[in-house]
């Protein structure tokens, strides 16, 4: 691979995440510095099949740093995820001459990888996503982005809470993980954060308000993940009220988690993997996702990484089991173990922070 990798494709796909930029930013210039052409292949995986493409050269990633989303761009290719499609893309590949792809995005993005790299075409995997929900990684590019802008808004909030002794219920985003609400909930010193994870006692919340109130507390912040399920926090917030007397209000944050400047550990995260991914093509690996783990920088089998993130998630089939040996089983078992001890420790904080 180190001889005959001449040309790289790099693309986003699935949801935008800040320091996406970052990471691209990383790729085109290492690539260009090691002797390699790059493609910026746009729109994601649909645009690799309808070869809207661009090459790469140094200042075409000046200045992009410090802005959200992706300069790529993204979208969702159902024809990608067949036969067909994967042949097609692989085929396009072969006629650029693009000898490896590196991809940012989230699960999803990895599944598209895997599949195109057993049609030919080498794959790295960098993880682009709010949501933190990569059970390899320590953290995803966007994550701690997410986090501060749903700070910045919670303080916001907390301000006219305080001075109308109000309690704000507040949506954060997190389908199937709740990291952003948990970390945000004790930066935030919210009262609660109710998440998909963990069950949640009602009752054992109003109490703990009645008493708070009782203790001269004015303002009450509850962070709930998106992932509760639809409108469950509006019914919320109307139970609160219900139960506890105190005025409650409702608010949902959406899609302005993703967006905005990213923060300095995104940044440097970003650029981090984006430059170890090309680290691996170079070195002739074909299917890795790059990580975070324990401050060093590291790469996961893009299958390895599926198995994980399907145990974390409880997607995990039989099937899925069998084309694994024990020994990548328990790693990916002891992996997540250790990813679910952490996050349930910081769950258990913010009860212990909020009185």
């Amino acid at each position: 691979m180190e001889k005959t990798c001449k040309k790289i494709g790099v693309l986003t796909s699935g949801g935008d995440a800040p320091g996406m930029n970052c990471a691209i930013r990383a790729v085109t210039r290492l690539a260009i510095q090691k002797g390699l052409q790059v493609v910026g292949i746009y729109n994601g995986y649909d645009g690799l099949l309808k070869e809207n493409f661009k090459e790469l050269k140094e200042r075409d990633v000046s200045s992009i740093m410090n802005h959200g989303g992706t300069m790529l761009y993204t979208s969702r290719s159902d024809r990608f995820k067949s036969t067909e499609g994967l042949e097609q893309a692989a085929e396009i590949c072969r006629r650029h001459e693009i000898d490896g792809i590196v991809t940012i995005g989230g699960d999803g993005t990895f599944r598209g990888a895997a599949d195109l790299v057993e049609h030919g075409v080498p794959c790295i995997g960098v993880p682009g996503t709010i949501d933190n929900d990569i059970a390899v990684t320590d953290a995803t590019i966007g994550f701690d982005t997410a986090m501060s802008t749903v700070v910045e808004l919670v303080d916001k909030i907390r301000d006219t809470c305080e001075s109308h002794a109000r309690c704000n219920v507040v949506e954060v985003m997190g389908r199937r993980a709740g990291d952003i609400a948990i970390s945000s909930a004790i930066a935030t010193g919210a009262t609660a954060a109710v998440v998909r994870e963990y069950r949640f006692d009602e009752d054992v919340l109003f109490e703990k308000m009645r008493k708070a109130k009782k203790n001269g507390k004015r303002n009450f912040i509850i962070i709930v993940s998106e992932g509760k399920g639809k409108h469950f926090g509006e019914a919320l917030a109307e139970q609160i009220e219900a139960a506890t007397g105190i005025n409650s209000n409702f608010a949902k944050f959406a899609h302005v988690q993703r967006g905005g400047s990213p923060t300095l550990a995104d940044r440097v995260l970003a650029t981090r993997m984006g430059a170890a991914a090309v680290e691996e093509l170079l070195a002739g690996n074909a299917k890795r996702v790059i990580a975070l783990q324990n401050t060093k920088i590291v790469s996961v089998d893009i299958a390895e990484s599926q198995l994980a993130d399907a145990i974390m998630k409880n997607t995990a089939t039989p099937e899925m089991f069998e084309k694994f040996s024990p020994e990548v089983i328990e790693r990916c078992k002891a992996r997540v173990a250790e990813v679910e001890a952490k996050k349930k420790q910081l769950y258990d904080l913010v009860d212990i922070m909020s009185l």
